[in-house]
């Protein structure tokens, strides 16, 4: 698995050494016992940690019957979200279009397919949402352990408009504690 963390803990002792630099204890006698108390101190800030059961995936090709149905589905990762305060994972696509290269000679791969043909879904058989560039709240939490959801994806197809290449398109996942 992937993880990904920002961890911020600062302890202060900077009390604690400076009491026992001015601190006293003094025992005579036996048993001869001498204590003295101090204290620490903690602030412990928000820590987030965000696990991908893969960092890609490979969406399935489609075949005669996803272009006459217009679509297919993939499972993608698994995404865990461990926090200490409340969450939100977002998702989004890094640019407007899919990245085509050409695999066929004299025909050209679909420069300007939209990043809404691929759709993204926390249920295999809920509402797929069109990823766009612009973030789209995936899952919202509140302190967790462990809070686990499967991503799954849907790629829209047209018989006319998507032409025969390698296609990508790169997806970003943000884990935010406000």
């Amino acid at each position: 698995m992937r993880s990904f963390e920002i961890i911020v803990i600062s302890i202060g002792l900077a009390g604690l050494t400076a009491m026992s630099a001015n601190a006293q204890c003094t025992a005579s006698g036996a048993p001869a016992n001498c204590s003295q108390a101090g204290s620490v101190s903690m602030t412990a800030g928000r820590v987030v940690r965000l696990q991908m059961s893969a960092g890609s995936t490979s969406l399935t090709a489609p075949t005669p019957a996803d272009f006459d149905a217009g679509f297919n589905s993939t499972t993608g990762p698994t995404l865990t979200v461990s926090a200490n305060a409340a969450w939100t994972l977002s998702i989004r696509a890094s640019s407007a279009v899919w990245t085509a290269t050409n695999t066929t000679t004299g025909v050209a791969a679909r420069v300007n397919k939209p990043s809404g043909d691929l759709k993204w879904s926390t249920s295999s058989g809920g509402l797929f949402t069109a990823l766009t560039p612009t973030d789209a709240s995936l899952v919202t939490g509140s302190a967790t352990a462990s809070s686990p959801t499967t991503l799954y994806f849907r790629t829209f197809y047209d018989w006319a408009l998507d032409t025969p290449g390698n296609y990508s398109l790169s997806v970003v996942l943000t884990l935010t504690s406000p």
